[in-house]
């Protein structure tokens, strides 16, 4: 069946943690030592988001306009910039919402599927090349051929993610538009840290960028997450260096998330640059808050700026959940998310411990069986799981 619009409701309607939640909190927190590890730490519900860490790897391809416009690039320089001003604003949208809420943690073997529709004349066709002249960017031979998947007048982008590994908790996503012929795959290992008045999520592994039409491949990391003032208003910052690097063109990007220092400074910052390695050559740079409005500077001395919060947003389209499968997020959690819509904190976790329980009892019958678990869309190879059926295997 066709992908049903969204109806999604992301309006988080509370501003903080009541009073008799902060007990719990502070209860919770008293039995924690620093530095250890949460993953098996049971949080308590009422600081859960209503939608699972799938779905929200799934909304950081919120602008899938400028995703589609990295390979419409003239030049390798103009599409590692491109990648770098879709990297840097993806994130706003990944963790809306002012209070800092954890989303549900997948259980194994848990997937999301979703898909978005770009308006073709959305995606910038026009490229900017050194000469300062525009051209029309090459169309490769099997464009013509693939529009079957996309509906007129739209590209269309399939997102599909899959809890691969529950110890550690590893999720595998894979995004790609058959048209514009690229793709991405990603493996992350979420690994959470308590750290006092916060709590650090190293976000561990790394995503492939594949632009077919190229032939060439950017490989990036993410940066760590951290939530602040836990027993007030939580609030979510971002920290570390990330590096985009394309062996093929030599150039590659550093990001820095700046945590704010403990007096004064400025919250979310971030500043990026391009370059290219055998030259040695800076030729972009950027600075400016990863949910507030970004500065580019490119090697001609043009400058752009970037306001996050007005970049249009691109619904994405999911089936209903009546004709979702088993394993689907929004299926598979349907009972904590609408206790937890209606306020029935007690209702919200009584349906979490169900699925944590279901968990473990398959967990323990492979034990006694001696079967591994095999995933349904990714394999795993070396450190990192690979979607099973990659773009670049069907063209």
């Amino acid at each position: 069946s066709a992908p049903d619009r969204d109806t999604e409701d992301n309006e988080e309607e509370d501003l903080g943690v009541l009073d008799d939640q902060r007990s719990i909190i502070l209860h919770l927190l008293s039995q924690l030592k620093l530095g250890m590890d949460l993953t098996r730490v049971v949080l308590p519900t009422f600081i859960l988001e209503k939608r699972s860490l799938l779905e929200m790897y799934a909304n950081f391809m919120a602008h899938p306009d400028m995703f589609l416009s990295i390979t419409a690039g003239a030049t390798a320089e103009d599409r590692i910039v491109r990648f770098v001003e879709y990297y840097l604003t993806a994130f706003h949208e990944g963790r809306k919402g002012a209070v800092a809420k954890k989303p549900y943690n997948p259980v194994l073997g848990e997937t999301f599927h979703c898909s978005w529709e770009v308006p073709r004349d959305k995606v910038k066709p026009l490229v900017r090349s050194n000469q300062g002249s525009t051209r029309e960017p090459n169309r490769g031979p099997n464009n013509a051929q693939q529009g079957d998947d996309s509906p007129g007048g739209c590209y269309r982008v399939r997102f599909v993610a899959e809890q691969v590994s529950h110890h550690p908790p590893v999720s595998g996503f894979y995004c790609e538009c058959r048209e514009r012929r690229m793709c991405v795959n990603a493996h992350v290992w979420t690994k959470s840290k308590f750290m006092g008045m916060s709590i650090g999520v190293s976000m561990v592994g790394e995503g492939v960028l594949c632009l077919l039409e190229h032939d060439e491949e950017y490989v990036f990391t993410l940066p760590c997450a951290y939530a602040r003032s836990i027993l007030t208003v939580p609030w979510v910052e971002l920290g570390g260096k990330v590096s985009i690097n394309c062996v093929k063109s030599g150039y590659s990007a550093t990001v820095t998330f700046h945590t704010k220092p403990f007096y004064g400074g400025k919250v979310h910052r971030v500043t990026a640059e391009v370059k290219h390695n055998p030259t040695n050559t800076i030729v972009c740079k950027a600075q400016g808050e990863w949910n507030g409005t970004l500065e580019f500077t490119y090697s001609s001395g043009e400058t752009k700026v970037f306001d996050t919060a007005k970049l249009p947003v691109t619904r994405k389209k999911l089936r209903p959940v009546d004709k979702q499968g088993r394993t689907e997020s929004r299926r598979l959690w349907q009972h904590v998310t609408k206790s937890l819509k209606e306020g029935n904190i007690d209702g919200a976790t009584e349906h979490k411990h169900q699925l944590e329980e279901r968990q473990r009892t398959e967990e323990k019958q492979r034990a006694a069986d001696n079967t591994p678990w095999t995933p349904k869309y990714f394999t795993k190879e070396g450190d990192g799981w690979l979607y099973n059926n990659p773009l670049w295997k069907s063209t």
